[in-house]
């Protein structure tokens, strides 16, 4: 209102924050007529856009040296874009079937990669562009090794070349793309690939959770890595009753194992989440200071995680 802007930038989580600050009379007094940036996520699009009474809202994907990007012109909640019928042919990114464990592509008979169907969830490639066909530039890195990672050969055709983006997406019938997590944040636990987005989103549908982070971790005896969380809770959080709320959003295999109560959670100056940090924190009582939870197999509900429950855990007599 002071500056009579009528554009608002956002990144990553910011919309978020943003949301659960308290009312103010003034949110809506503004001549903002756009809000455009990337990280609004599906489940608080329409609240945020409804509160701080923004008339449109362009969501885009873009990496500084990747070679497509996306623009959700239609406001669609949720997507990040797509590419038009009439322009595939000019700027043609797919989304290719992955092996979570190997973060590699998963490939056919004849050596090729294989597309995801509608509503599947697989690594977003740009076709990289050549003289007689379709596709961007990708220029690469100073290294070369780095620059041949980001290369994925042989994916519809022999010898094409498309670029890797890293990120995990789905499309819908009507071929809008909607981003689902980075590949190394996707884990896999009992046979299952587990989205760490989408369990974030979960748990923070749950009453009393203010922020959440999900992320995977390791646990002896158990192939894969188990789910871990790390929340901020408000006053009014039952952590009795988180685990019959999570049953109602996730499959059992996706609740996470260990639950870490935390004032406050790591993040960068643009508010993504430090995730690593956590995880290097582990679930040790002896190195935690904030309070841990154990999630029971049987009934779903979270008990207090201790020192000589860790015990079990670590010596393999309490398993999963």
């Amino acid at each position: 209102m002071r500056f009579d802007c009528t554009l608002f930038q956002y990144i990553g989580e910011l919309c978020r924050y943003l949301l659960k600050a308290a009312p103010d009379e003034f949110e809506k007094v503004h001549r903002l007529r756009l809000a455009c940036g990337n990280g609004l996520r599906g489940d608080i699009w329409e609240a945020f856009q409804a509160r701080f009474a923004i008339p449109q809202i362009l969501e885009f994907y873009a990496a500084t040296e990747g070679n497509f990007s996306l623009y959700n012109v239609e406001g669609r909640p949720g997507a990040i874009g797509r590419v038009p019928p009439m322009l595939v042919h000019r700027f043609p990114a797919g989304i290719v079937k992955l092996d979570a464990e190997l973060a590699a592509p998963l490939r056919n008979d004849d050596g090729l990669c294989i597309a995801c169907a509608r509503g599947e969830v697989g690594e977003a490639v740009g076709r990289i562009g050549t003289a007689d066909q379709g596709g961007g530039r990708f220029e690469g890195y100073t290294d070369a090794a780095a620059t041949e990672k980001k290369i994925l050969r042989d994916v519809l055709a022999k010898g094409d070349a498309w670029f890797r983006t890293g990120d995990l997406m789905r499309q819908d019938p009507q071929g809008y793309f909607y981003f689902v997590d980075r590949i190394g944040d996707t884990f896999r636990w009992k046979g299952e690939n587990i989205a760490t987005s989408e369990v974030t989103e979960a748990i923070l549908e749950c009453p009393g959770v203010a922020d959440a982070a999900a992320f995977g971790v390791s646990v002896p005896g158990h192939d894969g890595r188990a789910g871990m969380a790390a929340i901020v809770a408000g006053a009014d959080f039952d952590v009795a009753a988180f685990g019959g709320h999570l049953a109602q959003r996730l499959p059992a295999y996706a609740h996470p194992l260990v639950l870490r109560i935390c004032t406050a959670l790591p993040s960068t100056e643009t508010f993504k989440q430090k995730k690593q940090r956590l995880i290097d924190d582990g679930f040790d009582p002896a190195d935690v200071t904030d309070p841990l939870y154990l999630r029971d197999p049987r009934s779903g509900a979270y008990r207090l995680l201790d020192r000589e429950v860790h015990a079990r855990l670590i010596d393999g007599s309490l398993r999963f």
